[in-house]
Parts: structure tokens; sequence; C-alpha cells
């Protein structure tokens, strides 16, 4: 399968199948490449939370804003717990979590919206981008995931909101963002435990002794979306691995807590 995020510049990578069918789409990931950021941050940190100096995330910010034709003024980001909350954002929400980490959204990780010149952001350094896109309604939403999150259910969240607003499955568009590979997210029993027992097979969750397991994000993310009644022909996927491609992705787990975050985005000018 061809890999759906394409890189346009060093900074962004897109989802170039999307976006030429819907030229006024903006939607990809960002690298951690060109920003101002200094170690471990280097360079292109976007996110407040770590401790980063705020203006150089500030400045950041300001690049990739320019370089998407998206002012800061027009971003909405929520707070991200690892939650399930999914909120329909519009035009009032505006510039919420551009320029600090106190205006976020509170207590959310999917937003939502169908309205245009509006850009819905998420930071990410592991966990897994869920970007949605309906081009008969105009619906468009972005979830972070990360295994609380994924196993609460965001993911079918999203379309339940997306069919609650007009949508119908069939036109429903889903896409997988970078995230950590199966092979570098080692996890115990705790998290395993939690995990509904139909997605415990080989090419979700891979046992590597007695109490530790590899899981797959991805694909149980995908076969989550699968089951709530998603059309296979309609979910892409990435090849993109954050702990992996180090020269591309900052990843929580391999630098150990000490890094910076990448910015998945979607927005209709």
């Amino acid at each position: 399968m061809k890999e759906p995020f394409q890189m346009v510049s060093s900074s962004l990578l897109a989802i170039d199948e999307w976006q030429k069918i819907e030229p006024t789409l903006s939607v990809g990931f960002t690298t951690k490449i060109g920003g101002e950021s200094r170690a471990p941050y280097q360079s292109l940190n976007l996110a407040y939370h770590v401790a980063d100096d705020p203006d150089r995330v500030t400045e950041n910010r300001k690049r990739v804003a320019e370089d998407l034709g998206f002012p800061l003024t027009q971003w909405i980001m929520g707070e991200q717990i690892h939650g399930k909350k999914v909120v329909r954002v519009g035009g009032k929400d505006a510039g919420l979590g551009s320029i600090d980490n106190q205006s976020n959204i509170a207590q959310v990780d999917g937003l939502i919206t169908n309205e245009k010149n509006l850009l819905l952001v998420a930071a990410f350094a592991d966990c897994a981008p869920l970007y949605f896109w309906d081009p008969v309604s105009g619906n468009i939403g972005l979830a972070h995931a990360g295994w609380r999150g994924t196993v609460q259910g965001i993911g079918t969240e999203m379309l339940r909101q997306f069919l609650e607003a007009g949508s119908k499955m069939k036109d429903i568009k889903i896409a997988i963002g970078p995230c950590i590979g199966q092979p570098y997210y080692e996890v115990d029993t705790v998290v395993i435990d939690q995990i509904p027992a139909q997605y415990h097979r080989e090419s979700m969750i891979s046992q590597v002794d007695f109490a530790h397991y590899l899981l797959n994000l991805k694909e149980v993310n995908r076969q989550i979306l699968l089951d709530f009644g998603a059309c296979p022909g309609n979910i892409l996927t990435t090849n993109y691995c954050t702990h992996e491609d180090s020269s591309l992705f900052y990843s929580h787990r391999r630098d150990q807590g000490k890094t910076g975050r990448m910015l998945a985005y979607i927005g209709k000018s």
C-alpha cells in the first residue's frame, strides 16, 4: 500500500490523497525538523507542556501556521487527557490552545467541526492520531488515541458524532497517523487486561513473556473502527513509526520522556 502521508517539506507530512480530492483541505502531521528549540527538544517542538522555552514553541508554531496558511488565531486544541471525550467546535473556539497550554479545551481528546477557516490540532509523541473527513457533509475531526483512549473507544465516539451530525458511514474517510510501532511498544498485563478479548489476535498483541506484550496500536484502532461499521476501503494507515524514524519524529518512549511533540492537524480553508 502506498504511504498515505507524503512529505511536502522537511517539516510537514500531508495526506496527499485527501488533499487531491479536496484542495481546500489541509491535513497532515509535522516532523521535528525546522524549528528553534534546543536539546532535548530540537528542533520543531510544538508543545508548551514540556519543559521547552515557551517563546521558542510559539515561534515554531508561527512557522507551521505560515506554512499551512492557518494563522494561530484559527487553531483549536484540546487538553488531551487520554480519555474519549469528543466535542464539536466552531468559530467561537478559534484560537483556544494556540499560544499557551492554559486555554486548551478542558478534558477533551477529540474535536469535530464542519466550519471553514479552523484548524483542529493535537500534540503527539507516540500516541496515534486519528483523522476523520466526510467530503459529502463537510465534517472533519481529529482524535488523540493512546492505549487508554483506544480502549475507551475514542475512535468509535468520533464516528458516532459524525453520524449524529448527518454523515453516512460510507462517506467517512479515516486515517491513522504516525505513532509508535508494535516492535517498540511493550506493555504489561495491566494494559492488556483492559483490551477486549477479540483484539488479542497476533496481529494486534504479541506476547514477549508471561507479563509483557507488544501492542500494535494502529491495528487495534483500525479493527475497533471496522467493528463499529467503518468501511475498510475508507481507512488509510501510515507505515511511519515515531520510535523507529528518529530523524523525523520525537518519541516519548525512545527519548525516555525528555522530548518534544509533533502536531496532527486538519482544517478547511
